[in-house]
This record gives C-alpha cells, sequence and structure tokens, in this order.
C-alpha cells in the first residue's frame, strides 16, 4: 500500500478558497499544528470544526473532508517525526520573498491560536524554554517586515523558518507527544 501523497501550500491554498474559509492556507495548517503540538485531539472531530473555522459553505464535500484529513495526519505524524522532518507549509520558494514572509507571519498567527484552541495555555508546568517560544511566535506573529537587500531578506526569512520549524517540534514535544519515559528521552 503507497504511502498517502504529500498534502502541499497549493491544495490547502485551493481548498481554503473552494471553502470561503477567510484564512490563508499556511494560517490554516499554522492553526492544525499549534492544535495538534497543544494536545489537541482530532479524533471524532473534523478539523474545521476543531479549529473552529467556519467558510461561507455550508456543506463540505468528501474530497475537501478526506483532503483535511490527509492533512490531519501528515502534520501530526511530522510533528512526531523523531528526524525532525515538520515543515510550516507555505508557498515554495520560487514565490516572491513578501509573500513567503507573509506566509509566515500567517502560519505563526495560527499556530497561537490553535495551540490557544488546544487549551496548552492553560499548562501551568510549560517550561521556561517554552514560554519564551511561544513570546518569539507571538513576536513573528506581531511581525511586519521592511525589505532591503533581498539576498538578506532571503537568508533572514530562512532562518525565521527555521526558528519557528523547531519551535513548533519543541512545544509538541513538551505538550502533546505520548510520555517520553516510555520510549527514552525527547530534546
Amino acid at each position: 500500500m503507497a504511502a498517502p501523497e504529500f498534502v502541499g501550500h497549493d491544495e490547502i491554498d485551493a481548498l481554503v478558497g473552494r471553502l470561503r474559509l477567510g484564512t490563508t492556507a499556511s494560517e490554516l495548517h499554522g492553526s492544525l499544528s499549534g492544535y495538534l503540538a497543544g494536545g489537541g485531539s482530532l479524533r471524532g472531530s473534523p478539523v474545521l470544526a476543531a479549529l473552529q473555522l467556519d467558510g461561507e459553505v455550508t456543506e463540505v464535500g468528501a474530497q475537501d473532508l478526506a483532503l483535511l484529513d490527509r492533512l490531519a495526519r501528515q502534520s501530526e505524524a511530522e510533528l512526531a517525526d523523531s528526524e525532525l522532518g515538520f515543515e510550516p507549509l507555505l508557498p515554495e520558494d520560487d514565490r516572491p520573498l513578501t509573500e513567503r514572509a507573509e506566509a509566515m507571519v500567517d502560519w505563526c498567527r495560527g499556530f497561537l491560536g490553535g495551540f490557544g484552541l488546544a487549551g496548552a495555555a492553560a499548562h501551568a508546568q510549560l517550561s521556561e524554554e517554552a514560554q519564551e517560544v511561544l513570546r518569539d511566535l507571538g513576536t513573528v506573529a506581531a511581525s511586519s517586515f521592511d525589505f532591503g537587500d533581498e539576498d538578506e531578506d532571503e537568508d533572514a526569512l530562512v532562518e525565521v523558518q527555521e526558528f519557528v520549524r523547531v519551535a513548533a517540534m519543541l512545544l509538541y514535544a513538551e505538550c502533546a507527544a505520548p510520555d517520553p519515559s516510555s520510549s527514552g528521552r525527547v530534546h
């Protein structure tokens, strides 16, 4: 049996448009990732209901529900990947820098919202590192960018993207991953 096909940004962008969700593909993936990282469970709950997203389309088709389900399974598997395979769902690298930077802001905004929906903010036991990571994600989510030197800006976006990638996995490991004492320590 073949592994399910990777769900990409353009597919989710088209879905967001079809369902008229009033969000972006990156923000939707950020919300989903934050919800999962915060310990939220999708068992028995459709993705859009869990994330409290309503589109203007009242009847979501079976294909769109299946795509959202694939995205959820893909996101959860990537967050839990011991090889650190998680990536925020952003426009491809050939898209304009401004579009990718805005998508990163949207992704972080969505992540924080999803994390809060999962109730993770109530985890008084968040480590100092996790609290700092959340503050830093908030800084990125509130950012607006001034572009100057394209090479420097590209390098800076790559650094931010790497931070966000690792931050999501760290928060997942702390808040949502199965008890690490049963399988060795997670760092």
